[in-house]
């Protein structure tokens, strides 16, 4: 790693790379890693002179079927075809399963902070006179995915990055692809609880969701930043 590498992560808040994670992606060489959660785990990288977002999925998601893999390529067609301004702008991707490893893709790294963090360093609250700024900039990024057809499905503090530039949605396409496999049919609902519609929670088979649901997680994002927790409690999914 280069000094001017280390910088970048040292600034990022990536942390480093554990032994078992991989050392390239694809083409892409990874310089840390900057979260986990239930669809994957995501590093920071280098591609072509640019630091870049990897988002790897995890391999118990890609089922036989190839459902999975079909809908995790439609939702990178749609995330391609995005204003550049609504989300952080995807870049390279592998939208297959093989020896190499699960699918990926990278999107450009958007330095800032998200939503969470945001409310940690403020005391737990934002100021008030941040939230309608937030509210504008979130409401025009979702705006943009709902007239291409697509849901986000889980909004929530950490999936919204604040930059120089404004509010910026991340973390579009795999739950949207993981909910639609047979892998999640039974028993399990893809979101996050805190912050997730009626309709998602409830996890009927068959019922297609619509932007609906990323508006309610909108407005309990919203109702978190301005006071600190999620409307209905952060618990568990049966007890939201």
């Amino acid at each position: 790693m280069t000094g001017s590498e280390h910088d970048g992560l040292r600034g990022s808040g990536a942390k480093p790379l554990e032994e078992r994670d991989p050392r390239r992606v694809g083409p892409v060489r990874l310089l840390g890693r900057l979260g986990a959660g239930g669809m994957g785990r995501v590093y920071l990288g280098v591609y072509e002179g640019r630091y870049v977002a990897v988002k790897q999925v995890l391999p118990s998601l890609t089922d036989e079927s190839g459902v999975f893999l079909r809908r995790f390529g439609h939702e990178l067609d749609n995330l391609a075809r995005l204003p550049a301004d609504s989300t952080a702008p995807l870049l390279v991707s592998d939208r297959t399963a093989g020896p190499s490893g699960p699918p990926w893709f990278a999107t450009a790294y958007v330095p800032g902070i998200t939503l969470g963090d945001a409310r940690q360093l403020c005391g737990g609250t934002l100021p008030p006179s941040t939230l309608w700024p937030l509210l504008r900039e979130a409401a025009e990024g979702l705006a943009a995915v709902h007239e291409l057809g697509m849901v986000h499905r889980d909004l929530k503090p950490s999936n919204v990055m604040l930059t120089a530039g404004g509010a910026t949605l991340i973390d579009f396409g795999v739950a949207r692809a993981a909910d639609q496999t047979e892998l999640t049919r039974a028993d399990m609902v893809i979101g996050t609880p805190a912050y997730m519609a009626p309709e998602q929670a409830s996890g009927r088979p068959g019922r297609e969701l619509t932007g609906a649901v990323d508006v309610f997680a909108l407005g309990s994002v919203l109702a978190c930043a301005a006071t600190g927790s999620p409307p209905f409690g952060d618990e568990s999914g049966p007890a939201v």
